[in-house]
């Protein structure tokens, strides 16, 4: 555990000159976020030589952290589901960080849901465990529990038939068109086989009971689509992400990268900040052979034989190619399938106080003015910007400070709380041409409409935080994504997690492999959103590189530590 902040920032500030690109580069990866740092590691497990280039200050894309008035922020790590010990996730974890990141259990009820106006709130708690799970709800919910055991039912059966959706994106292409155009895919998957259908849907068809359905429902925010536009497979794949509990790294976010880096650089490899890729380099061949960072007004040319971008299909395409090269009907075809998803909006607030002093635990409360999301998320982004900055119809809050073991002796007597929702882009866009740190009066105005509106919330349903407690509090819209981490809408799961992007012909299109040689996808877009999906995304990718199956490597790997420990307990 490192306490020392000049330590780490040696490590996830390392600002890119000329002098510091290493020699005869094996690949050189666009985007510092987990699904590029995660494919660097595994490159460098292997013995290659890697460079990765991230345009902010600091390395991890949605793994950083920023400080404000002496307080820690994390931005994106808010909980991680799939981290007992021996389970392939965690032990592919371990293996790339050589055991130093370490994580933490939430609280168990771990999600809190909160639904209604104040004079009629109703608080559902969700705790992890297989029967748990079950078992809690139906003390909350009597006479439904047949309704509990089969969305539990469906929700298993879905997640464990994921393995398509891999192999679809693994296989070669012969076959993955085969499997989707003869309809087997749907008839070997049931992933597949409820892809099509919308989480509304499905939920209406189990139950009546309206604050059922929203339970059910809740945790559409992960990846930003409201129930009716969300494919019920996807939705499962979080619900099972999170059934046997959910875990914060030890030491805040900025642990993940800071422990990865190394790796990539024991290899020989560099993790350099402050180097925005302009543009991708291709031979009259089409073949990509590097990519030119904007050195002040100068590009600096970096030659690899591999070239791997992990800053989404649509900066990919869109911005790095030349224009004869985005007019392709391949690459037209990938980018007509996908459209950007959901603006995010965060509100970060620094407290005077401690956990205890301020009511706040290891846990995340999703806070819905009501149970009808489809019309409560609907009506609010069709609405004036002004309407919507006073009624955000949903809120996800945690605190960082909470779930971390280490902050009270890095920051005593100090509380951090991060608030989540979601923000059309179209509302914020006419000022993203401002300064970052000096927009437009309107635009200020605006922003605190929305900090002012989601504090009362807060205020409400944490009665122990009192607005004298706030020792700091400032907005990210999705403007500020797009600066910090080059979202070109805003977004925070990429590309959009509608039932669109679930269909088997998208899942087998778009893949590591792009149609131009030795340019290859990592991340969010190639696999599903958040750590764990951009993860997938860099296992998915580091497979097509390395010619060899990653996912089944690092299942081996769950299998050969669990038989160890099974050995030394005999023993």
């Amino acid at each position: 555990m490192v306490h020392d902040r000049k330590e780490k920032n040696k490590v996830l500030k390392q600002g890119f000159l000329a002098s510091r690109v290493p020699e005869n580069l094996d690949a050189v990866i666009i985007g510092s976020g987990i699904g590029g740092l995660g494919l660097g590691v595994l490159l460098a497990k292997v013995g290659k030589k890697v460079l990765v280039l991230e345009q902010h200050d600091r390395a991890g894309g949605c793994c950083h952290t920023f400080t404000e008035k002496g307080f820690e922020f994390d931005v994106g790590i808010h909980y991680i589901g799939d981290l007992q010990e021996h389970k392939p996730f965690r032990c592919m974890l371990d293996s790339m960080t050589n055991g130093q990141l370490q994580w933490e259990p939430l609280e168990n009820p771990f999600d809190q849901v909160v639904l209604g106006p104040p004079e009629n709130r109703r608080q559902y708690p969700i705790y992890s465990g297989r029967t748990r799970f079950p078992e809690e709800l139906k003390k909350c919910f009597p006479g439904e529990e047949k309704a509990i055991d089969e969305y539990l039912r469906l929700v298993k059966k879905v997640g464990r038939s994921i393995w398509l959706l891999a192999m679809l994106k693994m296989c070669p292409v012969p076959l993955a068109k085969f499997l989707v155009y003869t309809g087997l895919a749907q008839r070997l998957s049931f992933f597949f086989k409820m892809a099509p259908r919308s989480l509304t849907e499905v939920v209406n068809e189990l139950t009546e009971n309206k604050d059922l359905r929203a339970v059910f429902t809740y945790i559409f925010g992960t990846y930003g689509n409201m129930p009716k536009d969300s494919s019920f497979a996807m939705h499962s794949l979080l619900v099972s992400h999170y059934l046997n509990g959910a875990w914060y790294p030890k030491g805040g976010a900025s642990e993940i990268a800071y422990h990865m880096i190394p790796v990539i650089e024991k290899a020989g490899g560099a993790v350099l900040v402050r180097a925005p890729v302009n543009r991708i380099l291709f031979n009259d061949a089409n073949e990509a052979y590097g990519v030119s960072v904007m050195k002040g007004q100068e590009e600096v040319h970096i030659r690899a034989p591999i070239v791997i971008s992990n800053a989404g299909i649509f900066n990919t395409y869109q911005e790095l190619l030349p224009k004869e090269l985005q007019a392709m009907p391949a690459i037209q075809k990938q980018t007509s399938m996908m459209k950007n998803g959901n603006g995010g909006l965060s509100v970060f607030v620094g407290l005077n106080g401690t956990k205890e002093e301020l009511g706040l635990k290891a846990d995340n409360y999703w806070i819905f003015a009501e149970n009808n999301f489809d019309e409560l998320v609907e009506k609010y982004y069709n609405g004036k910007r002004e309407e919507a900055a006073n009624n955000v119809p949903l809120l996800f809050v945690a605190s960082p400070s909470a779930k971390d073991s280490t902050w009270e002796e890095r920051s005593p007597g100090k509380s951090t709380v991060s608030l989540v929702s979601f923000a059309n882009y179209k509302w914020f866009e006419e000022w993203k041409d401002d300064k970052v740190t000096n927009r437009a009066p309107d635009y200020k105005v605006l922003k605190q409409t929305f900090i002012d509106s989601i504090l009362e919330v807060v205020l409400d349903v944490f009665p122990k935080i009192t607005r004298d407690k706030v020792e700091f509090i400032d907005a990210g819209t999705p403007i500020t994504n797009t600066h910090y981490i080059g979202a070109p809408k805003g977004e925070i799961y990429g590309a959009d997690h509608g039932i669109a992007r679930f269909s088997p012909e998208l899942t087998a299109t778009v893949r590591p492999q792009t149609p131009l040689k030795n340019l290859y996808l990592t991340g969010q877009d190639v696999f599903v959103c958040g750590f764990a999906g951009a993860l997938a995304g860099a296992l998915t990718c580091g497979s097509a590189i390395l010619n060899r199956n990653l996912h089944l490597d690092a299942i081996a790997l769950a299998k050969k530590i669990r038989f160890t420990n099974v050995k030394l307990k005999e023993e």
